[in-house]
């Protein structure tokens, strides 16, 4: 340990300090978990017990003394939940920060700028390769272009299709049509055309049909004129004619 500990003196760490928190994390290391780098805080006024933050591999470790320096409180932050980190040069030193997915700001402040630095850019570097970690364990996207894109249809195959939709178009409008005439036949009503009849309707065949007709047989008669109207085959003065007729017959 005491060949780690050198590589963390050269950023104005106090040696005891650097002693004393790594010989507390013996015992704290987890397997395979390595440390980073160990920055210490330097006060303008002489502090006996100063705070210090270490940054591992897997995690970053707040090392606060209590008691006079004989015991420690360690409070750890693993990589996976840390969204961002901030440096702040300061006058009096810079003051390090990070903020967690839970939305906790943490920092610790008087740290000589140089380790404020090498704390940011460590932190930075296990971040990016957290993140380029996530990405190579995304599974590939397989495409199912091939599978879903249908077969090809012979111009001739096709054929028997078309036709067999224009015979179902033209039975369509065969039966519109059709129906438009059922709904009054002509001999039925006593309806004529104008140009058959420019002198209106004949009074005494009419008043003679109608007479004969049920209530419920007028009214349908009544709804078939209505018909008619909305589809344009009569005027709006004939219907009115025609109705005024059929209401004066039930």
């Amino acid at each position: 340990m005491k060949e780690q500990i050198k590589k963390f003196l050269n950023e104005e760490q106090d040696p005891k300090a650097i002693e004393k928190i790594t010989t507390k994390l013996n015992d704290l290391l987890m397997k395979n978990e390595e440390i980073g780098y160990i920055g210490v805080q330097k006060k303008p006024a002489i502090t006996v017990f100063p705070d210090s933050i270490v940054l591992t591999n897997k995690r970053i470790i707040m090392c606060k003394p209590k008691n006079l320096g004989l015991s420690m409180d360690f409070t750890d932050y693993s990589w996976e939940d840390i969204v961002g980190t901030v440096v702040k040069e300061n006058i009096l030193g810079s003051e390090f920060s990070f903020s967690t997915k839970t939305d906790i700001q943490v920092s610790i402040d008087y740290l000589p700028k140089t380790q404020a630095r090498k704390i940011y850019t460590y932190a930075k570097e296990q971040l990016e390769l957290l993140k380029e970690g996530a990405f190579a364990n995304v599974a590939p996207v397989v495409t199912t272009e091939e599978v879903l894109q249908p077969e090809p249809v012979s111009p001739i195959a096709a054929v028997p299709e078309i036709i067999e939709e224009a015979e179902a178009i033209e039975e369509m409008e065969t039966e519109e049509v059709t129906n438009f005439a059922e709904i009054l036949p002509v001999a039925q009503s006593g309806y004529r055309d104008e140009k058959q009849h420019p002198d209106g309707f004949p009074q005494v065949e009419k008043e003679r049909s109608l007479g004969d007709l049920s209530n419920e047989e007028l009214f349908e008669k009544l709804q078939n004129y209505k018909k008619l109207l909305d589809n344009g085959l009569i005027l709006q003065g004939e219907y009115d004619n025609l109705k005024k007729e059929i209401l004066s017959h039930m």
